[in-house]
């Protein structure tokens, strides 16, 4: 009987201690988070012109190379804006990082259906002598200043700037235009033309070829004495087609991360960040490359500011030429300010 009574109290012990792990196990359980499936990866089709504009997402092409992005990524180099027109307007790209004036003109051209994600380049524009006689604007008068983009931006840019310091082309100043940045960087190089106004990385090829050749005006910062360095000058920047945009609101927000983190490496990484650009095929030569980085203002603008500086900018475009941003200032759909 005593045999009996002690078979049954180990029985409730083991029981008890059973009852008691269970409950443990069940607490235990409770506190692990619930396994979820991660988000699906995105493909996204990017476009990008060569240069300065595309500069920034060098490092982050390089992530999706090696399969370290959340997104997956195609990203198209162009050579010509025309190219990014026909890309954007058919929908072979979901993204496009491209000139202000031309996102608002494919707005425009397409019915709204893009919107304007982030500014991506500051000004790229500097004024170049031969000598040491120019340190401001005003200094230009009398001169004849050679430059290329005749009918577009940078065309745009010299005059409202002259104008802003009361120098009127055609009687005070005289511009001269070259249909190649190439061309003309050459004839600044060999020290065939004194005074020219060139984008980057044009103007690090001429002063590492002629040591006589001197930056003299920087664009972005006489802007800024006008407009104010919270309203900046701003030629490049990302759009996104709206039908993508709404479809896939994390894959783009996903995209805006990885593309800011990549801008931070350009910037503070500039001798890898040159080879990764040279790589591929941004721009031909990792010294230049690496010499041009500070002066290409690689910037990553989104939200309110972003929304600021472009509008100040477009408003000058449209103010002197209306085609310019595709006949009517943009509206605030155009806007992507979350």
């Amino acid at each position: 009987m005593q045999n009996f009574k002690r078979i049954i109290s180990t029985m409730l012990v083991l029981s008890m201690l059973l009852a008691l792990a269970a409950c443990g196990n069940k607490k235990s359980n409770e506190d692990k988070p619930t396994l979820t499936s991660p988000p699906q990866s995105k493909t996204i089709n990017i476009a990008t012109l060569k240069g300065p504009t595309g500069m920034g997402i060098s490092k982050l092409a390089d992530n999706a190379k090696k399969g370290e992005t959340k997104n997956k990524y195609n990203i198209t180099l162009v050579s010509a804006p025309e190219e990014i027109v026909s890309m954007v307007s058919s929908g072979k790209v979901d993204m496009a990082m491209c000139p202000i004036n031309l996102a608002s003109t494919l707005y425009n051209k397409t019915n709204k259906n893009v919107n304007l994600l982030a500014l991506n380049t500051l000004g790229v524009l500097y004024i170049l002598e031969n000598g040491n006689t120019i340190n401001s604007i005003k200094d230009l008068k009398g001169k004849t200043i050679y430059a290329t983009g005749q009918g577009a931006t940078p065309e745009y840019i010299l005059k409202y700037l002259l104008e802003k310091n009361g120098l009127e082309v055609g009687k005070d100043v005289k511009i001269e235009f070259k249909s190649e940045h190439s061309e003309l960087a050459t004839l600044a190089a060999t020290g065939d033309v004194a005074v020219c106004m060139l984008p980057e990385p044009n103007v690090s090829v001429v002063t590492a070829q002629n040591k006589n050749v001197r930056v003299a005006i920087d664009l972005t910062k006489e802007w800024e004495k006008v407009n104010g360095e919270e309203n900046s000058l701003a030629q490049g920047c990302i759009i996104v087609n709206k039908d993508f945009l709404k479809d896939n609101k994390n894959a783009v927000k996903a995209f805006m991360e990885e593309y800011e983190n990549s801008v931070k490496f350009v910037n503070n990484n500039k001798s890898d960040a040159a080879k990764l650009i040279v790589e591929q095929g941004i721009l031909p030569n990792e010294a230049i490359a690496e010499k041009a980085i500070p002066t290409c203002n690689i910037v990553f603008i989104k939200g309110e500011d972003m929304k600021r500086v472009a509008k100040v900018n477009l408003q000058m475009l449209f103010d002197i030429n209306p085609q310019s941003v595709g006949k009517a200032m943009p509206d605030d759909e155009f806007y992507y300010a979350s």
